[in-house]
């Protein structure tokens, strides 16, 4: 078969897959950060993340608005709530970013620190403002339907147990490790449930209690707002 194209089409770019691209922006990010796994110094690890991103954001096809990331623009150099980046192109987009999510886990030389981001057509995504922390309860799709926070978590698990055909004992609950958790840690256990707890990134655990064939079934308790609205 034989085809034709006039010079322009010949000399026309490749197609650029964004979510490709995205791929290569948090890599960037993962890598500057991992050269400074278990130095102790979480600032400098956090910094040489988002400096990594920047860079390689600007080569993005996009237009892009900062939404949730570093902070205010008084507080944040780069990736400031409210900037603008990628290339100016279409597609217009709203952008969740947090180039280093637990950096103090990354500073211990511990697992489960990630570099992220997220994107969602311009308008759409939750924008929390000043809103620092919030309520969180993630699950995998089979109990999405089940999931309320005002629902009491220990009757959420009983519910969970049931729609997995599991034992109540055999529902894991992550859960952040911090003193404001402790009554809800004392609800779960009562409940029959085990908790596993966590010092940071709790990005990682709302994945794995989103994904199927893990051994966490949620994710439960107040953790940081751009989190939340990232992992979402």
């Amino acid at each position: 078969m034989e085809t034709s194209a006039t010079p322009a089409q010949q000399h026309q770019a490749p197609d650029r897959n964004l979510a490709l691209e995205l791929v290569r922006v948090t890599e960037a990010g993962a890598l500057a950060a991992a050269r400074l796994v278990g130095m102790g110094d979480k600032i400098a690890a956090d910094q040489a993340a988002v400096d990594a991103m920047r860079v390689v954001l600007d080569t993005v096809q996009m237009d892009g608005v900062v939404v949730i990331g570093e902070g205010e623009k008084d507080e944040a150099p780069m990736l400031y709530n409210g900037e603008r980046i990628g290339d100016g192109s279409a597609p217009e987009v709203d952008i969740a970013v947090d180039p280093l999510e637990g950096t103090t886990l990354t500073a211990k030389g511990m697992p489960s620190a990630l570099s992220v981001i997220a994107l969602s057509p311009r308008g759409t995504m939750f924008d929390p403002g000043p809103c620092v922390y919030m309520q969180k309860l993630a699950g995998g799709p089979e109990v999405a339907d089940l999931l309320d926070l005002d629902r009491p978590i220990g009757e959420t698990i009983g519910l969970v147990a049931e729609r997995k055909e599991i034992d109540v004992r055999d529902v894991m609950v992550v859960v952040l490790d911090r003193p404001r958790h402790d009554e809800g840690i004392r609800t779960i256990r009562e409940a029959g449930a085990r908790v596993r707890l966590i010092s940071d990134g709790d990005v990682s655990a709302a994945m794995l209690a989103a994904s199927r064939d893990t051994p966490v079934d949620l994710l439960w308790g107040i953790g940081g707002t751009p989190e939340g609205v990232i992992a979402a």
